[in-house]
């Protein structure tokens, strides 16, 4: 009887107080006061004590307005949280982008997740050796080779029909990427009538071989098509010759014969290192070609593991056409691989800049954001917040956010809910993002934001 007293003791104290604060909140000459549920309310201040992702998968830092953040593509798939793995990470130079995609990678590795990196800036290397994975360094004129046309996955049965289709697709998406447009009809009947001669007669069909036959057909291949071979080398001599630059030209070396490196793709992580190419759009947009489709064998097999793909300065990819097209089917076939691809730009009006007003090239990269639920945004210029505004759909109060992130901090969009999360760097991390000397003092200062744990 006593407990039960000072039970009703205590709710009618808590009762009289709610009364009085009530009292004085509507006697005074302040807006009336509102009353609802918290669930209600965060759709006007979105960030309040947000219900968080739960907590199985990697730890990536802490809520600005609650507790710890984790975040599992496959996982939240699973839960029905999110329709697919895909991942856009977007913010200004030393923001913080690289530091998350290395410790993301790094720590998704505890759980079996394997990675892929098309890494043009070279930063990728100290992660591969901290994890004991493999990088391949490409540049023109080395003994590392990659053949782009290597028949399929280790262990995957196809048909020669199939293999031959996927060697057509890659050197058309080839030459059209050299090219910047589309093949005409006698430069695609050309393409691949040399590869079926090239695979008639060689075991492991290059580039190169299939240049020779482009540049100097048989009269028998002409035949097939009822011309002459002057007529058919004529016709495909400007396919021929952007292909030969693989074999000759100014990136010979590179994809100009049989793959020469043995890649443990059972291991934790390869990065394709790029960074020779230096910033020529141009070629450095080839060679990313060329990569991704040698790398479609590693990415189409089929042992049931969960990879991520990682394509950084990502506008190269999108400003090219056949790029924007060979990375649509990536995100389109994101789930039937077992694939996370995340993409990596400096601003949200990068997947707009990829062609003109209403072009192919900038409907793939506006249907890319569709097919991306988890978009991960750090600090943004003024002038970039109406664009990242209206690409992503934000509110108000999330766009207003959006300048004044510091470093280390993003607004993370998954699907419907939003947080606003304080990547944190665990101290033997600071190895693997510290990519040189004379950056440690700057990663210093990033540590202020990017908190050590």
């Amino acid at each position: 009887m006593t407990a039960a007293l000072i039970i009703l003791a205590i709710v009618i104290t808590a009762y009289s107080a709610i009364v009085i604060a009530v009292g004085l909140l509507s006697a005074s000459p302040s807006t009336p006061a509102h009353h609802s549920t918290t669930a209600h309310l965060q759709a006007l201040y979105p960030f309040q004590s947000p219900a968080g992702l739960g907590g199985r998968g990697c730890y990536i830092g802490q809520e600005v307005l609650g507790g710890s953040f984790c975040y599992d593509p496959w996982e939240l798939y699973r839960l029905n949280k999110v329709t697919n793995p895909n991942i856009v990470i977007a913010g200004q130079l030393g923001r913080g982008k690289s530091s998350l995609a290395k410790t993301y990678i790094w720590r998704q590795s505890a759980f079996g997740r394997r990675a892929i990196v098309i890494d043009p800036k070279g930063e990728f290397a100290p992660l591969a050796q901290q994890m004991g994975g493999t990088v391949i360094r490409l540049e023109p004129g080395s003994s590392v080779r990659l053949n782009p046309l290597d028949p399929g996955p280790v262990g995957e049965v196809l048909s020669p029909e199939d293999i031959g289709r996927r060697q057509d697709q890659v050197l058309m998406a080839l030459a059209e990427s050299a090219l910047r447009r589309d093949l005409l009809p006698e430069e695609r009947t050309a393409v691949g009538l040399a590869r079926h001669e090239a695979s008639r007669t060689c075991t492991e069909p290059t580039i190169g071989d299939v240049v020779d036959l482009l540049l100097a057909p048989t009269p028998e291949l002409a035949a097939k098509v009822n011309t002459t071979p002057a007529r058919l080398a004529e016709r495909s001599r400007d396919a021929a010759l952007e292909l030969r630059r693989l074999c000759e030209g100014d990136l010979n070396g590179m994809f100009d014969g049989t793959t020469t490196v043995d890649v443990d793709w059972d291991g934790p992580i390869v990065v394709l290192d790029l960074s020779a190419l230096g910033g020529s759009g141009d070629a450095l947009g080839l060679v990313m070609a060329c990569t991704m489709a040698w790398l479609h064998s590693a990415i189409a097999r089929a042992d049931g593991v969960q990879r991520i793909l990682l394509l950084d300065e990502a506008w190269y990819l999108l400003s090219n056409l056949a790029l924007a097209r060979w990375m649509r089917s990536m995100f389109k076939l994101s789930r039937q691989y077992g694939l996370s691809n995340v993409i990596v730009v400096h601003r949200m009006s990068d997947l707009e800049a990829a062609g003109g007003e209403g072009s192919e090239a900038t409907r793939i990269a506006q249907g890319l954001l569709s097919d991306t639920e988890t978009r991960v945004i750090y600090a943004q210029s003024e002038g970039e917040v109406a664009d990242t505004k209206r690409l992503l759909g934000l509110t108000d109060a999330e766009a207003d956010v959006l300048p004044r992130l510091g470093r280390g901090v993003a607004l993370w969009k998954v699907r419907q809910q939003t947080f606003i999360v304080d990547h944190r760097v665990g101290d033997l991390e600071w190895e693997i993002i510290d990519t040189d000397h004379s950056m440690r003092s700057n990663l210093t200062d990033l540590g202020q934001q990017e908190t050590p744990v």
